[in-house]
This record gives C-alpha cells, sequence and structure tokens, in this order.
C-alpha cells in the first residue's frame, strides 16, 4: 500500500518582478522523513521553504498538509517549525525562555523543558544566547521548533555558521534527534556533503525546477542531467557511443549503469578510474599527470591524456604514488552513466 505524503506540492510558482524564481515545483515528503532541498545560490530552494512555511505566497499551486489545503493559512496556522539560518534567538531570553516563548497553557514551561531535554541542553537552559556556543544555539532554535510538536520542521542552511569541526557532529546528533522523535523534515543547503549524508531523499534544484529527486545514493550514482552530476561532486563528462551496456569513449569501453544505444554523454567519476604505470594492466588511455590533490584520505589526480587531448580525474588512496609529470595509463575500473544531454557539449574536462 502506497503512502500518503505528509507534505505535497502542487505546481508551485513564484515571480519577484520579472524574475521567475520557482517554475512549477511539485514535490512529495512523506512521514517520517528527511528531504533535503539542494542547489546553488539563486535557484530557488529559500523561496520554495518560505512558501511551506507561509512567509511567501505562490503565485500559483497548492501546498498541502496531510491532505489538507494550507496554501493560503498564515504561518501560526500551519503546524510547521522554523529553524533559521541564525537561529534567531532572543538575546535578552535564557534558552528556557526561547523555547518556551510562543507555546501556550500553563505547562507550557514543562513542555520547554522537555525540549530541551530531547536535544541535551537541560543543564543549560538559564543561560542566553551569548552565553553559549554556535552548536548550542543551534540545539536552543531545535528544541524551540519541536517544543509546539508541529507535523513538519522546516531548516533553512542550519549549520552553514557553525565551524567545520562543529558542523559534521552537531549535523549527526541533529539526525539522530529528528529519527528518535519521528519528526517529518526539509532542510535546504547548498552543502552537497550535508545533503549526502543528513537526508533520506535529496532533490537537487537548478533555475527554479527540481532536476532530480532520488535517495542519496540515487542521484550520486544515477544523476540524471550534467548539471546533477556535477553539482554531486566531482565528475568527468565524456562523449561516446553507446552499444548496448557498454559505451566506446576516449578511455576504451565503459560499462553503463544501463543500456544505451548511439551518440551519448557520459558521467563518469573519479573513483570509476584507476592509474597505472603505462606498460601494465588492460588497455586504457595513455597520458600524463598534470596535477595531484592530496587530501589525507585519498589523492586527486589530474590526467591530460595524449590522444585526443584531453584531461580527466582520477581518485586514488593516499599512498598512491604518481606524481606530476609521470607518464600513466588510465583504467575504467568502475561504471557509467549516459546522461541527458549532447556529445558535442561535452567540455575537455571537468570537476
Amino acid at each position: 500500500m502506497e503512502r500518503a505524503p505528509l507534505l505535497e506540492l502542487k505546481g508551485i510558482a513564484k515571480r519577484f518582478g520579472e524574475h521567475e524564481v520557482l517554475k512549477g515545483i511539485d514535490l512529495q515528503v512523506f512521514p517520517g522523513e528527511i528531504l533535503a532541498l539542494l542547489g546553488p545560490s539563486g535557484c530557488g530552494k529559500t523561496t520554495l521553504l518560505r512558501v511551506v512555511a507561509g512567509l511567501e505566497n505562490p503565485d500559483r499551486g497548492q501546498v498541502l498538509l496531510e491532505g489538507q489545503e494550507i496554501t493560503a493559512l498564515p504561518p501560526e496556522r500551519r503546524g510547521i517549525g522554523f529553524v533559521f539560518q541564525d537561529y534567531a534567538l532572543f538575546p535578552h531570553l535564557t534558552a528556557l525562555g526561547n523555547v518556551a516563548f510562543g507555546l501556550k497553557g500553563k505547562d507550557r514551561l514543562e513542555r520547554a523543558r522537555k525540549a530541551l531535554e530531547r536535544v541535551g541542553m537541560t543543564l543549560f537552559q538559564h543561560r542566553k544566547p551569548g552565553e553559549l556556543s554556535g552548536g548550542q544555539q543551534q540545539r536552543i532554535a531545535l528544541a524551540r521548533a519541536l517544543a509546539p510538536g508541529p507535523r513538519l520542521v522546516l531548516l533553512d542552511e542550519p549549520f552553514s555558521s557553525l565551524d567545520a569541526s562543529l558542523r559534521a557532529a552537531t549535523r549527526e546528533e541533529v539526525r539522530r534527534i529528528l529519527k528518535e522523535t519521528g519528526t517529518t523534515a526539509l532542510l535546504v543547503t547548498h552543502d552537497q556533503e550535508e545533503a549526502l549524508s543528513f537526508a533520506d531523499r535529496l532533490g537537487v534544484m537548478r533555475g527554479g525546477r527540481l532536476e532530480q529527486v532520488g535517495t542519496p545514493e540515487e542521484v550520486y550514482l544515477r544523476p540524471r542531467t550534467p548539471f546533477v552530476a556535477q553539482f554531486l561532486g566531482r565528475t568527468n563528462l565524456l562523449p561516446g557511443e553507446g552499444r548496448g551496456r557498454q559505451a566506446e569513449t576516449c578511455l576504451g569501453p565503459v560499462p553503463l549503469a544501463e543500456a544505451a544505444q548511439g551518440p551519448l554523454l557520459l558521467s563518469l567519476r573519479p573513483e570509476a578510474l584507476r592509474l597505472l604505470p603505462p606498460e601494465e594492466g588492460p588497455p586504457g588511455a595513455l597520458g600524463v599527470v598534470v596535477a595531484r590533490e592530496f587530501k589525507g584520505h585519498d589523492l586527486t589526480y589530474r590526467v591530460r591524456l595524449l590522444a585526443p587531448e584531453r584531461e580527466v580525474l582520477v581518485q586514488e588512496g593516499p599512498e598512491s604514488p604518481f606524481r606530476v609529470g609521470d607518464r600513466v595509463r588510465v583504467a575504467v575500473a568502475g561504471v557509467g552513466v549516459a546522461l541527458e544531454g549532447h556529445p558535442s557539449k561535452a567540455p575537455v574536462g571537468t570537476d
């Protein structure tokens, strides 16, 4: 039996002056799910989040929550929590006061304390935001969003102001809290790593449209378009000729994730390639290492092929011996994905 979505967007469009920010967005978010909207600045993801929250009115389309249309409802009547990018905490109130703010009833303080306990901030309930770290403020903002018992929580770039050392740990903790409480969440971010590690599903946006929606694994390993392939991490875009379950390319035959025929544009991740000494290994393209980027856990090489002249990216382990100037053989060790596009548009090398 198919699940009913908690949140459903139908044909959401929004224009600011002459600029069409959203161009007919359809999206479903299911109960208990964390869905991330990922895209570059100006793609419309924050505007879409504000439409869901009721902070912006769409020019057309519908917003439904548990099957009920809420398109025209004011924010306070939607039963939706919102964690803002800058947390929007009141500086003159304690953590407890911030969480209790807006709650109704005689038990408001007790409910606020339970929300603080849920995010592990009970010991800091009497401190003001200025006395808390960025990660602690982030938890207070989440507790405030969860305290009323919302059906849906919206998170607008919630980790962007944290130091890199805090970001991963805080992200993991927030995901744990959302899952333990069974809270449905819609996250907006421009950070690919954040979207891939935090979300159950993600939607990649470009120019006011959703280009692809799926699990992180689906979108990363099976991108549909050149934009999605490049935005979800480094990739090589190569023209080729599809011949069933493989394609002929400048690197030789490349296995395909799905069968294809005729001219195609191929996405081949750097980790799907290997470097070998020029005299070793299976047939593959010969080239010269022109750049070497050591990142601790791996090495990324930029290799200029000798024929045809084209640059490709290859990811190796940290102990790979090749240096700039070395002649190498580039061998295919993984699977490529045929994209929606035309090989004549493929750039020479890409990341």
